[in-house]
């Protein structure tokens, strides 16, 4: 989830520490940021914001995190990661960002050591917010279709819908599933696992 582009003005400017243009961001300069509790990425140079997650973001989370992680495991697929987590995406196309969920195949597997995950991984989630939603819809899913992320979800916190991007032959994104509360997602990369969309939320009272 990620706030739109922030006004620098947000950072008291410290005697001696200059803070670059929007367009201008390094990962170097994202290592500088402020230990306050946000969470910071910065894709194509510019800096973005992350409020704390919503109580529902973080339940939607963890039952999909839970789900992924348990079919992974048993047929020893390769890493399942949650945020916070820095993803360094090749190209400087994001440096970094920092997705809800990712998937990585077993013959990908990170250096461990590392302070952030580079290079592509094979499936990424988002859960979008109501704040988040122009970030995730267009700047991250470009961002993604650039690097080359074989399968992206988008998973809408308000409307309870989850939509499944694919790339095409030619590298762009199509629909691969896209349902709401009532329905079942099947991913393409992790044949065989699916998942109910009512299972992603707490339950009505």
């Amino acid at each position: 989830m990620s706030e739109p582009a922030i006004s620098l003005d947000f950072f008291q400017q410290d005697a001696g520490r200059r803070w670059p243009a929007q367009g201008e961001w390094t990962y170097e300069d994202y290592r500088r940021l402020p230990d306050d509790g946000q969470r910071y990425e910065v894709i194509r140079g510019v800096l973005f914001v992350n409020p704390a997650p919503a109580l529902l973001h973080q339940y939607v989370s963890s039952e999909l995190l839970w789900r992924v992680q348990t079919f992974v495991r048993k047929r020893r697929l390769g890493f399942v990661l949650g945020a916070p987590l820095d993803l360094k995406l090749p190209g400087a196309i994001t440096d970094p960002v920092q997705p809800d969920l990712l998937f990585v195949r077993r013959e990908k597997a990170p250096d461990w050591t590392r302070q952030s995950l580079a290079g592509v991984p094979d499936l990424v989630v988002e859960i979008v917010s109501p704040s988040s939603r122009r970030v995730d819809r267009t700047i991250k899913l470009a961002a993604y279709q650039d690097a080359g992320v074989p399968e992206y979800w988008l998973i809408e916190t308000e409307a309870r819908t989850v939509e499944i991007y694919v790339l095409s032959n030619a590298g762009r994104y199509v629909v691969h599933n896209s349902t709401g509360i009532g329905g079942l997602v099947s991913s393409k990369i992790l044949t065989g696992f699916r998942v109910k969309v009512r299972s992603l939320f707490p339950a009505d009272e």
